[in-house]
């Protein structure tokens, strides 16, 4: 019997410790962004001629976006260096996607493949469309987002003075009036992509690529394996190629924002795309990661893998409050009470990192009383991660226009 409870008092430590890993790399991170010696960003001033003059193709990926491209393009236009090619790539549309980009000054790319569907086939047409005569750099946006005026041409001179993926900050501001669920995923967008993104930065000289407000340099634009409808391609582009040792880097100025939804439909489309994607890409390239970091003797890549340990914020919290609960009635019945104070402190160091967070970056934007709803907006989300582990997304659908965007 002493044998039996030795054996789950191990378990639940080593079970403990497990999830506080998480939420030490995300303490961590926030320590990093907001309190940590800033690593400044490799000056574009290297030497070489970075003018992005000529030398650039910005690239869009648009399904049935007749809705919003005309705003994309007219905001995009005015900020484009001279010379630059506009290209959107019009995938199985049955509006007026097309013929819009076409009068906005875009050249367009019309692909009709009921079969292959999805960004990752559109991009690859795109690809193939500039080999023809190809730039010397390639950013990618989405039809939806909209940019600051020098957003492009940091992200192309980056990328043409460094040889180097490059990844801008990309964030989904809520609108005004928008219910305080959208709020919260708007801080929740924050906190990864801005706050956590610079603190890997800051420590490691990388972060993930995002799928918009991104770019590379030709060579390497083409050589990415293209799926077709892999649910987080952009963030597998970016661990591939920093395994082959052109890891991205971080320009927080080259500012991008794209549209939340509103619409309950959409919003459980577009999170269950995106955190189901994040998930499996955790589950498969996490080892994948440590593995190349052992063997190339590289931090950056421990780093990367670390970061993308971390499970999507509100799960993470689930997963701590849940295994608290545990380990309390573990203690109660007579158990090691080293697990729960192991999970307590690693929610209070999660806790108190997404406190520091949102008043740093975010309390303007997001009340204290919506961020009190969290565990609301948490518990809401069970049913997406249950469906993970038995009916989990893996073909990419496109998040529903609404109001016109």
């Amino acid at each position: 019997m002493e044998a039996i409870i030795f054996s789950v008092n191990l378990l639940a430590v080593a079970a403990a410790l497990a999830l506080a890993l998480p939420a030490i790399v995300v303490w961590l991170e926030v320590w990093l962004a907001l309190a940590g010696r800033p690593r400044e960003a490799p000056s574009l001033a290297s030497g070489v001629n970075y003018s992005t003059a000529g030398n650039i193709a910005v690239l869009i990926p648009a399904h049935n976006e007749g809705s919003v491209i005309s705003q994309t393009l007219a905001t995009l236009a005015p900020t484009l260096p001279s010379g630059t090619r506009l290209v959107v790539v019009a995938d199985n549309c049955s509006d007026q996607t097309a013929a819009i980009a076409r009068q906005c000054g875009a050249q367009v790319i019309e692909r009709q493949d009921v079969t292959n569907r999805g960004k990752g086939f559109a991009l690859k047409a795109g690809l193939e469309h500039l080999a023809v005569d190809p730039p010397a750099a390639v950013v990618f946006l989405d039809a939806d987002c909209q940019v600051a005026p020098q957003t492009v041409n940091l992200l192309a001179s980056a990328v043409l003075a460094h040889g180097r993926p490059v990844q801008g900050l990309n964030l989904c501001p809520a609108e005004a009036g928008a219910p305080w669920q959208q709020h919260l995923s708007s801080f929740a967008f924050r906190f990864k992509n801005q706050v956590r993104c610079r603190g890997l930065f800051r420590c490691a000289g990388l972060c993930h690529l995002m799928g918009t407000g991104m770019a590379l340099p030709w060579e390497l634009a083409r050589s990415v394996p293209l799926q077709g409808s892999h649910l987080a391609e952009d963030m597998q582009w970016g661990i591939d190629l920093a395994i082959a040792g052109r890891p991205a880097l971080f320009i927080e100025e080259a500012k991008v924002t794209s549209p939340l939804p509103s619409q309950p439909g959409a919003i459980r489309t577009q999170r269950t795309r995106w955190e189901h994607g994040h998930l499996r890409t955790l589950v498969t390239q996490v080892p994948r990661l440590l593995g190349h970091a052992l063997v190339q003797r590289r931090w950056d890549l421990a780093a990367l893998a670390l970061d993308l340990a971390v499970p999507p914020l509100a799960m993470l919290v689930l997963l701590l409050v849940a295994s608290q609960l545990a380990a309390w009635g573990l203690w109660v019945f007579g158990g090691s009470g080293v697990p729960l104070m192991v999970l307590s402190a690693a929610l209070a160091v999660c806790g108190s990192a997404v406190l520091w967070a949102w008043y740093a970056v975010c309390r303007t934007e997001v009340p204290l009383g919506t961020l009190l709803r969290a565990p609301t907006y948490a518990l809401a989300k069970l049913p997406m991660y249950a469906a993970f582990l038995f009916r989990p997304q893996r073909q990419w659908v496109r998040t529903p226009r609404e109001h016109g965007r």
